[in-house]
């Protein structure tokens, strides 16, 4: 029998599942779902400012704060963030909350697949006994923790705009250790941040970190980058291009080349079995 992850608020259900694999089996999943549970780290967050209704997911501020960390701190600077590796492929349990409609469920399975097909990530179904997992849930805005965080993890996708693929690759990049684009140390060189345009309590999020490189240069077609104009209380540009004022940019659809290449690296996968691993819908 598969393991699954049961809501014991559907008592409808819950009967159904008795009916179905009898009681060991019954009292098997409900254990497990007390596991998950329990497990999971409370969430302290910042919802992201969404999107206009006609565009796609504007995203900042959507990184989750862990307590101990400060908001300026880079968990994977601070601390071992990676996920363990198992071979030639890193295993990322993961669970999709059931509020989800099976198209709804189907661009976050597109999502994760996108990773399987150009990187060693294996997303796997969340099994009893993962301690850590990424649980993807419908709640307010688009948001993640960075890196992997003990005990499991939220990953906020919201359906009111969080369902596009470049939205689903951004927070699972948060997830594997990937910070912004315009926060990496380096950032200087490449881009002037106007602080004098950006909302004052959204300042932090364009803080510069101490961020590993990977030896990638600055992506501007990263799905990574924030919008020209992220954050801006008075509609002018916040993040300018020094090559050229006049570039707009953070409105990537899908992971860059450079995005793909820095998994490899952080993950020292550049060279992994191909293999035909399916996400599970």
């Amino acid at each position: 029998m598969k393991t699954q992850i049961l809501n014991l608020n559907n008592w409808p259900r819950c009967i159904l599942v008795l009916c179905n694999f009898g009681f060991v089996e019954f009292l098997q999943i409900v254990l497990c779902n007390w596991y998950f549970i329990f497990s999971a780290k409370p969430i302290k967050y910042k919802t992201a400012d969404s999107m206009t209704k006609k565009e796609t997911a504007v995203l900042y501020d959507d990184i989750a704060k862990p307590k101990t960390l400060s908001r300026n701190a880079d968990p994977c600077t601070a601390k071992g963030c990676k996920w363990p590796k198992s071979g030639s492929y890193v295993y990322v349990p993961y669970f999709i909350s059931e509020s989800y409609s099976q198209k709804e469920r189907s661009i976050i399975i597109r999502g994760l697949q996108s990773f399987n097909v150009s990187t060693c990530i294996r997303f796997v179904p969340w099994k009893c006994g993962d301690r850590d997992f990424i649980y993807i849930e419908n709640k307010d805005g688009c948001w993640s923790y960075v890196g992997r965080q003990d005990g499991g993890q939220y990953i906020s996708l919201n359906k009111g705009g969080c369902l596009h693929q470049s939205v689903v690759q951004h927070e699972v990049l948060h997830a594997l250790g990937f910070n912004h684009e315009q926060v990496r140390s380096d950032r200087d060189t490449y881009v002037r941040i106007l602080f004098e345009n950006i909302l004052p309590d959204l300042k932090y999020n364009f803080e510069k970190i101490e961020t590993n490189n990977l030896g990638t240069p600055y992506d501007f077609n990263s799905v990574m980058e924030y919008r020209n104009d992220a954050a801006s209380k008075n509609g002018k540009p916040t993040i300018v291009a020094k090559c050229n004022p006049n570039l707009k940019f953070g409105n990537a659809k899908e992971m860059s080349a450079n995005d793909i290449l820095r998994i490899k690296r952080l993950y020292e996968c550049c060279e992994y079995p191909v293999d035909n691993y399916t996400v599970s819908n």
